[in-house]
């Protein structure tokens, strides 16, 4: 793929303001902030205040720069209680631009109340306030309400949406991408030598998702698909045995099941009488949480995730700070914030223009190497790790930079 021209110096330059850290893959080091992804996807996430955590008092603005920056955020529920979630996803922010270094940025604070209709007053008050860019929302209705009124003053948007469909031009999504996570361990189960597939989906909005980029994925790779068997709770343990019954005809089978659901999934496995050691199981980052290593019927099981080792510095970094342990999803808010710092301070007036943003060599975070595409969505770098003595070890590593783009980053 072809660079755009000014990529390589950008990255470079990205290198000092976005974090570049050591792969040290450690699953204890997440702490109490659970999984890597949390028990459901970020759009799922019914936030919550902690009873020993209160949150920090939002402020309307963090830093003082001339470059104004929207950050919405579900600050509190629609129920009208605080959210931990949103207001991690603030610390994340004002830890970002205090590493950052500089004066370039004033981020112009928004609750959007975790309703469509909160996300489109504060995307207006933001835009009125002289933002340039607006960072967030996380759920997908408010991101299209937020992503409407941006579009319509010529402003970009970087929300956090899992759901691809609220993405589009001018709206990316710096989120974590069921499309990406079935793409990287399809790929990598073709590479080696698996070349017939079932796949056991959940009846619900991301095993759809994933489902369809599952697809996608064994076509391109000219992998056969024998059977698609898709499950409710109930239904688990037929499906379960209608995947048995192929036995030698598929070597590999998919999985795209969240945290928590996996316990019964992995006794449904067991009952039918599929083993790991026979049939490759794959699944998705989902998966990068302690409830699942532990299950005896995923040991040698292989799943595609960022590498940890970026969030755990990170938590390190924000527990010193905030006293509490992050939300896996806190390094979005992260890792956005850093590069509006960043282009804010090396690209002048071009800096958050579509051809900055899509460039082709990405940018690097606290969760590796990512890029924005022109419909919204995103590429990440992500490794693949094999579940192995209830822990989890990479087995191909993510890349730090994409193919065809310059490495410098």
């Amino acid at each position: 793929m072809r660079a755009l021209s000014r990529a390589a110096g950008l990255n470079l330059r990205l290198a000092t303001a976005l974090a570049i850290l050591p792969l040290a893959i450690s699953l204890a080091g997440c702490g109490s902030a659970g999984g890597p992804f949390g028990h459901v996807p970020a759009d799922q996430i019914a936030p919550a205040q902690k009873a020993d955590a209160p949150p920090t008092a939002p402020a309307d603005q963090i830093g003082s720069g001339p470059v104004k920056v929207g950050l919405i955020l579900p600050l509190t529920q629609a129920s009208g209680g605080a959210s931990t979630v949103g207001v991690a996803m603030r610390n994340a922010a004002e830890l970002a631009l205090t590493e950052a270094g500089g004066n370039d940025l004033a981020l112009i604070v928004k609750d959007d109340r975790s309703t469509p209709d909160g996300a489109a007053t504060a995307a207006q008050e933001a835009l009125a306030d002289g933002a340039d860019l607006i960072i967030g929302p996380l759920f997908g209705p408010s991101v299209r309400e937020a992503g409407r009124l941006a579009h319509g003053a010529g402003k970009p948007v970087i929300a956090f949406s899992t759901d691809a469909s609220a993405g589009g031009h001018g709206v990316y999504l710096l989120s974590f991408l069921a499309e990406s996570f079935v793409d990287r361990i399809i790929d990598f189960a073709a590479s080696k030598g698996k070349k017939s597939i079932a796949a056991l989906i959940p009846d619900n909005d991301y095993g759809r998702v994933a489902e369809a980029a599952f697809q996608q994925a064994a076509a391109r790779n000219n992998i056969r698909v024998m059977t698609i068997e898709h499950y409710q709770p109930q239904t688990l343990a037929a499906a379960a045995q209608k995947i048995a019954a192929l036995g030698d005809q598929i070597d590999a089978l998919f999985i795209p099941e969240q945290a928590d659901a996996m316990p019964a999934v992995s006794q449904a496995l067991t009952t039918a009488g599929i083993s790991g050691k026979k049939t490759q199981l794959l699944g998705t980052g989902l998966w990068n949480d302690a409830r699942v290593l532990t299950l005896p019927a995923l040991q040698g099981a292989w799943f595609s995730a960022p590498e940890n080792g970026g969030f755990n510095a990170f938590a390190t970094r924000y527990r010193a700070k905030y006293g509490v342990d992050p939300p896996r999803i806190a390094t979005l808010s992260y890792d956005a914030v850093s590069l509006a710092a960043a282009l804010a301070h090396t690209q002048g007036s071009q800096r958050y223009s579509d051809n900055v943003l899509i460039n082709r060599s990405g940018f690097n975070g606290a969760d590796g190497v990512f890029r924005f595409q022109p419909d919204g969505t995103n590429e990440r770098g992500l490794s693949v790790l094999e579940i192995d003595n209830e822990a989890a070890t990479p087995i191909s590593p993510a890349p730090h930079s994409f193919a065809g783009s310059p490495s410098a980053i």
